[in-house]
């Protein structure tokens, strides 16, 4: 972990932040973000704040393991730099995190019915929805997945009969079915 304090109003900023990252659990891009919130809490930047920014880099780790670049995002010129990049980091966890098998929700009638009328309101199923977790379906929901960028999440091929917590999650607050 390297730690940047450009003008810090004192050293127990940085102190703060290295508690922030050592104390926590969680991914390291969350641990980060983290520090950097006791460092602003602590006194921050003379300046006041600004801008927030963090990057995680590991062998393989960026999308569809193509580089090393697990996370790279930052947010400048903001009143609550620190409160936007948390967000945007959960995000990236949703949209570019693997989906863990410990994770995964059985697809039973119940779960099907429920991702069926989602399909179907989104005009991507075009019979009603039964509960029935069928062929028509998985391809219908192959195709809503890659829509929604959550190809990391489910893969027909791999888990066709589940579904993993932070993808439903997802859908459910994206696409509210009641």
């Amino acid at each position: 972990c390297s730690l940047l304090g450009n003008i810090c109003c004192r050293v127990h900023v940085l102190r703060a932040m290295a508690s922030g990252f050592l104390a926590g659990g969680g991914e390291s891009g969350d641990l980060r973000v983290e520090g950097q919130g006791r460092g602003h809490r602590a006194g921050g930047d003379r300046r006041g704040k600004q801008s927030a920014a963090v990057v995680v880099v590991t062998p393989g780790g960026g999308y569809g393991g193509n580089n090393d670049r697990y996370l790279d995002l930052r947010v400048d010129d903001d009143p609550e730099p620190v409160e936007k990049l948390a967000r945007l980091v959960q995000m990236h966890h949703v949209f570019f995190g693997r989906s863990q098998t410990r994770e995964l929700t059985p697809i039973d009638s119940r779960l099907a019915r429920e991702l069926q009328a989602i399909m179907h309101a989104q005009g991507l199923l075009k019979r009603q929805p039964d509960g029935n977790w069928d062929d028509e379906s998985r391809l219908a929901f192959q195709h809503f997945i890659s829509i929604e960028n959550l190809e990391e999440r489910w893969n027909i091929e791999q888990h066709p009969y589940a579904l993993d917590r932070v993808a439903l999650e997802y859908l459910r607050q994206r696409f509210p079915t009641k």
